[in-house]
């Protein structure tokens, strides 16, 4: 039971990163229907700013963290403008070379700044344990991510339910045509969608590396991309709260059901988590909590 409560805190730690991660890929799907693939790495980038001003400039670490998502979201906000709203946005095919390129760019750039070595994150959470059963230790940091995703997840659903702009991005995400004809503005309204994205992901990276077993370097986000767009398809791309039910279902079986499955080694944890992931579709193609598509026949 200890063995089983221990793994279950670290599918609740893992998986809740994983759904930070998966909110910005959620989040940009419902404005474009597209794959961000660079998610991940812009996710990364903005990491390395939050360790430049926390260690370099002195900053306290959660605001060293605001600053780096404000940084993280104008990025984004730049790269819309100027290699996304150029191209159709009905044409994937350039928008997802487009994304792969700024995949391979990004780990490039950090690369050349920061080198290719592991460095420590500072700590974003209380250390110690909070609670303490049996063997099994419930660690402020695992507090800290579940708290955080549920708040993030939060404050975005409520952004987009209450505000002018959050009822534009919901037009947009739903008929991009129609919206314009109603008189929003499109680019902008997907501009703020990037920038949105961009600054969940930063937070969620943040989160990934401040784990004390993690440190930061220029690939650690591809891996965690992975598993954070599986956990959004299974929750459904289109919904923020089934990309946090996706992650902690991916964390879960990353965590619970490969170790205890004896045929499964603990190296195939990520095909498992894929594997998951197609038995989800095969049944649910929308996702679990995604909205079926409708098409006129």
């Amino acid at each position: 039971m200890d063995l089983f409560l221990a793994r279950l805190f670290d599918g609740l730690s893992n998986g809740s990163t994983y759904a930070l991660i998966a909110l910005a890929l959620v989040i940009i799907y419902k404005a474009t229907t597209l794959i961000n693939f660079a998610q991940g790495e812009m996710a990364m980038f903005g990491a390395f700013i939050v360790l430049v001003l926390a260690t370099e400039r002195g900053l306290p670490i959660w605001v060293a963290v605001i600053l780096g998502m404000l940084l993280s979201a104008a990025g984004a906000a730049v790269i819309e403008r100027v290699l996304i709203r150029p191209f159709d946005p009905y044409d994937h095919l350039p928008l997802v070379i487009v994304t792969l390129g700024l995949f391979l760019s990004i780990t490039a750039l950090a690369g050349i700044i920061w080198r290719f070595g592991p460095r420590a994150f500072p700590r974003m959470y209380p250390a110690g344990t909070a609670v303490t059963i049996g063997n099994a230790t419930l660690t402020w940091y695992t507090v800290g991510v579940v708290a955080t995703v549920l708040i993030v997840a939060g404050l975005v659903t409520l952004l987009l339910n209450t505000t002018k702009i959050g009822l534009a991005f919901r037009a947009v995400s739903s008929n991009l045509d129609s919206s314009e004809l109603s008189g929003i503005r499109v680019g902008p309204t997907l501009q703020f969608g990037w920038a949105l994205a961009a600054a969940v992901g930063t937070l969620g990276a943040c989160v990934f590396v401040a784990d004390p077993i993690r440190q930061l370097e220029p690939t650690v986000m591809v891996r965690v991309l992975i598993f954070a767009a599986s956990a959004a398809a299974i929750g459904g791309l289109d919904s923020l709260w089934g990309a946090v039910i996706g992650g902690l279902v991916i964390g879960m079986v990353q965590s619970i059901v490969v170790p205890y499955v004896g045929f499964i080694p603990n190296e195939m944890s990520l095909a498992t988590a894929v594997i998951v992931l197609m038995l989800v579709l095969l049944f649910r193609p929308s996702g679990l909590f995604g909205t079926a598509r409708v098409e006129r026949v």
